[in-house]
């Protein structure tokens, strides 16, 4: 498989036209859209043009810059992880499959992709938000060396009002 980087047990890569019915259900699992409901694709044709939109910006080192995640041990698709600009700086986000939550994944693909982003794109610092209440993500985030710096009210995506945790990391 062609990654952009690995870790020990994760291959990160330009998403493929194959991944398009997986990524459109991931995207539909409720334990995605209760913490980033605006994340969910509507139809499958709007989850090919996002992967189509993240190849672009992969193929010209722009953001939003989102990857494919996938277990090298059988090259099966489990989630998504991506760097984006926010008002606060450049903002790391992932999401992991139901079915693969609880191994350790989202932790694993957070500090592969926080060492990728700073090598190929020279940012000194990195943010992650987090939805009031997903106290699994905030543990995803301090295990990858993030630090809880404050929480964001009033943020336009911030789908229940209850505050945003923000989390840095200075490299």
């Amino acid at each position: 498989m062609n990654y952009l980087f690995e870790t020990r047990r994760l291959g990160v890569r330009r998403f493929q036209q194959s991944d398009v019915s997986k990524i459109y259900m991931h995207h539909k699992e409720e334990s995605l859209k209760k913490w980033i409901p605006n994340e969910s694709y509507e139809t499958i044709d709007e989850a090919r043009e996002a992967i189509e939109f993240f190849n672009e910006n992969s193929d010209e080192g722009e953001l939003p810059f989102v990857l494919a995640i996938e277990l090298k041990e059988n090259n099966e698709l489990i989630g998504d992880a991506g760097i984006n600009e926010s008002p606060g700086g450049i903002e790391i986000g992932y999401s992991i499959c139901e079915a693969y939550q609880g191994n350790g994944y989202a932790t694993e693909a957070l500090q592969g992709f926080t060492k990728y982003a700073v090598q190929n794109f020279s940012f000194t610092e990195l943010y992650g938000r987090v939805v009031q209440g997903n106290n699994a993500s905030c543990r995803v985030l301090e295990k990858a060396g993030y630090k809880y710096v404050n929480e964001e009210f009033d943020a336009d995506d911030d789908p229940y009002g209850k505050g945003m945790l923000v989390y840095k990391l200075e490299v």
